[in-house]
């Protein structure tokens, strides 16, 4: 019986895409249509092997997009489209599908659909923090552009939070740039890298560090000073010190920070 239905299966599959490759071959673009349609909608409903099916489809929609465009059926086809990219994660055409999808039917139903997924296509593009961001500069903008074209929308919360981890990313690679300038001991670097970290990101989560190792890299910078330089460049210290307990009067290097300010005090009194 095992043996039977495991035979039947295999008959099946075997029809199954037979009559798939007669449809891929054929020249009915309208049987094309409604396969990759039924494909798409299988696929969608998680029946089946749903990659396989998003495959298949994709290979039928390809052949007849460029026949429906600017017919009644083209405004679906081209959505479906985009959207099989989409779903096999091939974030760069669907990214590009969805916004000529945006461009050429502004009044469709699911334009607003279409520019969430345009736009959170280039969210999935976005590289790790330490590697060249263009690409999360470029989902910023896409998404900063639909929610203000979409202020209503029920994605706008979670529009919001990618473009909040977006910035976040951002942010922590240019931290980590200056981190680096203190921690192979180009202070002067740091200092003007911290600088310009806080000045530019006022609200990250990274700013209490950037306070800190500001201070500290001014600190390590004027106590392996020579002495005719130091008064000067402890002054600065104590100044970045005064702004960090400013700010953080109970923050996380509070203790380091005053062990250090106590050493700039005792060496300045043995100048």
């Amino acid at each position: 019986m095992k043996k039977f239905i495991l035979l039947l299966s295999v008959v099946i599959v075997a029809s199954s895409c037979g009559q798939y490759q007669k449809v891929l071959k054929s020249e009915d673009s309208g049987l094309k249509y409604s396969t990759a349609e039924k494909l798409y909608n299988e696929a969608k409903a998680g029946e089946g092997n749903e990659k396989s099916k998003f495959k298949k489809a994709l290979r039928l929609f390809e052949q007849i997009v460029p026949e429906y465009r600017g017919k009644p059926q083209g405004q679906k086809l081209v959505f479906l489209y985009a959207d099989t990219y989409y779903e096999l994660g091939d974030y760069y055409l669907a990214g590009y599908q969805f916004e000529r999808f945006v461009e050429t039917y502004p009044q469709s139903e699911k334009l607003e659909e279409a520019a969430f997924k345009g736009a959170k296509a280039y969210y999935f593009l976005s590289p790790r923090y330490d590697l060249d961001q263009t690409e999360t500069h470029k989902a910023i903008a896409k998404l900063q552009g639909f929610i203000n074209r979409f202020p209503e929308s029920e994605k706008l919360d979670e529009a919001n939070e990618l473009v909040t981890e977006l910035r976040v990313k951002l942010e922590k690679k240019a931290y980590e740039i200056a981190k680096q300038y203190h921690h192979t001991r180009n202070y002067i670097s740091a200092i003007t890298a911290f600088n310009n970290f806080i000045s530019e990101y006022p609200g990250s989560p990274f700013r209490e560090k950037a306070f800190y190792y500001k201070f500290d890299s001014a600190y390590q910078y004027a106590i392996n000073s020579y002495a005719y330089a130091m008064p000067e460049r402890l002054k600065t210290a104590r100044n970045f010190y005064q702004d960090y307990v400013r700010y953080y009067p109970e923050g996380e290097f509070l203790e380091e920070a005053q062990t250090s300010f106590a050493d700039i005090n005792e060496t300045e009194q043995n100048l």
